[in-house]
């Protein structure tokens, strides 16, 4: 920027011929209370200012802006600093207001507004330019991590000034970091640190770092990075029945968790591999029995593998007898009771209870017979 030195010289040397003149002939004093009244300003970088210089009482006396160089900016309505940013917005007796386009960090300092009065009075303004942060940039991310890693996540944001602050945010919940600051010519460069455990929760998890700073009020800047975990897989076998009987449709269902996805998945009967027979339907993690019977029984395992591992569960299958009713007795008849759980599980039970005889039918020797009634022992 660059001074136009004449004509800050002709203004200058005009306006003391006038005082000259005007004092002379006993026009120039001071006015009690006459004084500039202005206010500290603040801007973003980028934006613009605009410094205003007020006089409640004014005799006709010119107002004057210099920059935190001394340098003139306006006296009056005429412009004495060749900058392109710097405009007039109002110049009148009792009010200087100029704007400052483009502002940069160079342009902030103390302002002065002049008032030639005799003795000339001055009223200094701070001019406040803000740093805009960058965006932040999340580093040190592994892709993947695997389960048990120690890993560090590490923001980093330029350009901020004042410094400004970082925050972590593990999905939607704050999480503390470590904060180191630096100072980088007349801005600063923040940086927040986030250790890790890695585990298979933290898989899918968003890890976000925004920046908080007054230049961002209206739309704070932050950056998400999601985490992926691999781990080894983890198996376990659902059933949809708790007592699987004769002629009963079965599904088990191989539930298996991993990172990659273990797929597919083995099955096998008494550790020999299972394959489609119809009435046994393998399909990916399920295994299906359309009817069971009793050559089904036997301990029925899943295997699932990654890179990472291998994980089995086991499932023994007991095909239990289909639940009959008998005909009532036409010989002697008698109220059994419900079976129990363990005549319902196919357990060979004596106990008269499961059958609904008596003790004294069972001393006297009665035998059950293939109608459901009873006949003397000692007969057949």
């Amino acid at each position: 920027m660059n001074l136009n030195s004449h004509a800050i010289f002709t203004l200058y040397a005009v306006y003391g011929i006038l005082l000259k003149v005007m004092a002379s002939k006993g026009k120039v004093r001071g006015i009690s209370g006459q004084h500039p009244l202005v206010q500290n300003v603040t801007v973003t970088e980028g934006g613009t200012a605009n410094m205003t210089c007020r006089v409640e009482y004014n005799d006709n006396t010119s107002l004057q802006w210099s920059n935190p160089a001394q340098q003139t900016l306006f006296f009056g309505d005429k412009k004495a600093l060749r900058d392109n940013r710097i405009e007039l917005i109002r110049a009148s007796w009792s009010e200087l207001t100029i704007s400052i386009h483009d502002t940069t960090l160079f342009d902030e300092g103390m302002y002065t507004c002049s008032l030639f009065t005799m003795p000339v009075k001055i009223a200094k303004a701070y001019l406040t330019v803000l740093g805009v942060p960058e965006k932040p940039k999340i580093e040190g991310l592994m892709k993947p991590a695997v389960e048990g890693d120690q890993i560090t996540l590490t923001c980093l944001t330029r350009g901020s000034k004042p410094a400004a602050d970082l925050r972590w945010f593990r999905n939607e919940k704050e999480v503390k970091g470590a904060k180191e600051v630096n100072a980088s010519g007349n801005t600063f460069t923040v940086r927040s640190s986030l250790q890790l455990h890695v585990d298979r929760r933290d898989d899918g998890v968003a890890y976000t770092c925004r920046v908080d700073h007054e230049a961002l009020l209206q739309a704070p800047q932050q950056t998400t990075e999601v985490l992926e975990v691999h781990y080894a897989p983890r198996v376990e076998i659902a059933h949809s029945l708790a007592i699987p009987q004769e002629g009963q449709y079965l599904k088990l269902d191989c539930v298996s968790q991993g990172n990659p996805s273990p797929d597919p998945v083995m099955w096998t009967k008494d550790g020999v591999e299972i394959l489609d027979l119809g009435r046994v339907i393998v399909e990916g993690r399920e295994l299906t029995f359309t009817s069971l019977n009793k050559t089904d029984n036997g301990t029925y395992r899943c295997e699932a593998s990654n890179h990472l591992g291998t994980s089995s569960d086991e499932y023994v299958l007991y095909v239990y007898e289909e639940p009959t009713t008998l005909p009532p007795s036409t010989t002697l008849p008698f109220h059994p009771t419900s079976p129990d759980s363990t005549a319902l599980l196919g357990t060979h039970a004596t106990d008269p209870t499961v059958t609904g005889y008596r003790d004294e039918d069972l001393a006297g020797g009665l035998k059950r017979n293939a109608f459901g009634g009873v006949s003397d022992s000692h007969k057949l």
